[in-house]
């Protein structure tokens, strides 16, 4: 079990990693706008970085760099996630996924509704999407702080419909932040992509070609009018998931290797701690170097060569420059708004409800299962984290508003809410947690 379960304790552990820098990052940009340096904060991310060679220049300001191109990457990682939860894991069978999507469906359209309830016919109304998404990182990083006292299987569960939301939230983009579409720009970019599913379908599997197509069907969807990261998610989908050799295969051809390596000894130049491998050696090492690459999928060393980045990089970097809100004299204002109260509503309440409520009318209907050894608090628990928006929830209130006075209540709504829904999924899932322990330790002492 601890073998099965261990990948993904260890994608867990770097998620929440990712969200403590995250947090210092969100930190330290509500610092520095709320500073006397705060001229600076939107001075930095203003400036114009241009990237390109004579007639193809993109000059475009910083912020554009990290929303629209690095963001691209995280939702190539996103599509790579869904991608390999689809195929192979939590999402692979109607019975395995039933119970996260239904609850992510619920967990979109309620918080949804509560917010419109507050801002239809507003200035505000256009921000319905932003309650619906989930922060995995945040979320998985408090589930994180309870170790083992939380169950695999909520952890799974959490994951699971967080993947949902974000598949819902791309749709969102892609179909209702999207203005004017460019024809021909949006006819290259499609052309380059049926160009990549064959390139899977004849087994190319090299990670550069497929990144130049990408680049270039990323400044076609730009150019084209739809949000450039959703290309990110669909060129993910065009990655091979398919290996060279099975398992065994690569057992096999390893064990070959390795005594055709020992069968050399230390015939190579050596003195003391110094020493060469010999020609066949070096031979026997890059087969088994190949070896191990193509035992493992394209899409498997992408999501994992690339998740650091995103974790580390990319998010952090995303949150110091869009988090920040200047709180001098107006943050009670800005938190009383329709949209802050509607964004807090939809968040706090809105995503436990919706998935605790989905969840139970699965259930109880037989549409789903309950997971073996979770109890409805600790869905309830994993629903209160469903509430922590944040990077998601953000991104979307930057393409819902072009008004700076309504990003800034939403994105001040985002924040708190996130807080409360963080600290109500943790007090459930410990309290639950320690009753369980207490309940098993009861039945030992019987």
């Amino acid at each position: 079990m601890d073998r099965l379960t261990s990948p993904f304790q260890r994608f867990a552990a770097e998620e929440a990693s990712g969200g403590i820098l995250l947090l210092a990052c969100t930190i330290a940009a509500l610092i520095w706008v709320n500073s006397t340096f705060e001229h600076s904060y939107e001075g930095v991310w203003d400036s114009h970085l241009t990237i390109g060679f004579r007639h193809f220049l993109l000059d475009e300001p910083l912020h554009f760099w990290i929303n629209d191109a690095l963001m691209a990457v995280f939702f190539f990682v996103v599509g790579l996630e869904i991608k390999r939860s689809i195929l192979l894991e939590e999402l692979a069978s109607v019975k395995q996924a039933a119970l996260p999507v239904i609850a992510a469906i619920g967990g979109m359209i309620v918080p949804a509704a509560f917010y419109i309830a507050l801002n239809a016919g507003g200035e505000g109304a256009d921000g319905w999407a932003i309650p619906m998404s989930t922060d995995i990182a945040f979320s998985l990083g408090i589930v994180a702080l309870l170790g083992s006292r939380v169950p695999v299987a909520v952890k799974l569960f959490l994951t699971a419909f967080a993947i949902v939301d974000d598949i819902g939230a791309v749709v969102v983009i892609a179909i209702f932040f999207t203005e004017t579409i460019h024809w021909v720009n949006l006819a290259v970019g499609g052309g380059l992509l049926i160009a990549l599913v064959m390139m899977n379908a004849i087994g190319l599997r090299s990670p550069i070609v497929y990144a130049v197509v990408g680049i270039v069907v990323w400044v076609s969807f730009f150019k084209s009018g739809i949000h450039p990261t959703v290309a990110g998610v669909v060129i993910a989908m065009t990655i091979p998931l398919k290996v060279s050799i099975n398992p065994e295969q690569f057992v096999e051809q390893s064990r070959a290797l390795i005594e055709e390596f020992a069968e050399e000894g230390n015939s190579g130049p050596h003195r003391g701690d110094l020493a060469l491998t010999t020609v066949k050696q070096r031979a026997a090492l890059h087969e088994l170097e190949m070896a191990a690459r193509e035992v493992e999928s394209p899409l498997q060393r992408l999501e994992h060569g690339l998740h650091p980045i995103v974790a580390f990089g990319i998010m952090p970097l995303f949150a110091l420059a869009n988090a920040g809100v200047l709180l001098k004299g107006d943050a009670v204002a800005l938190l009383t708004t329709p949209v802050s109260m509607g964004i807090i509503l939809g968040l706090v309440v809105g995503k436990p409800l919706g998935i605790g409520l989905f969840s139970w009318l699965a259930v109880k209907s037989g549409m789903a299962f309950m997971p073996k050894g979770v109890t409805w608090r600790q869905i309830i628990g994993a629903a209160c984290l469903g509430g922590v928006g944040f990077t998601m929830s953000i991104f979307v209130s930057g393409l819902a508003f072009d008004n700076a006075i309504l990003v800034a209540e939403a994105k001040l709504g985002i924040l708190i809410a996130s807080v409360i829904a963080g600290l109500a999924g943790y007090l459930l899932l410990s309290t639950s947690a320690a009753k369980t322990v207490t309940l098993s330790e009861s039945r030992e002492v019987v």
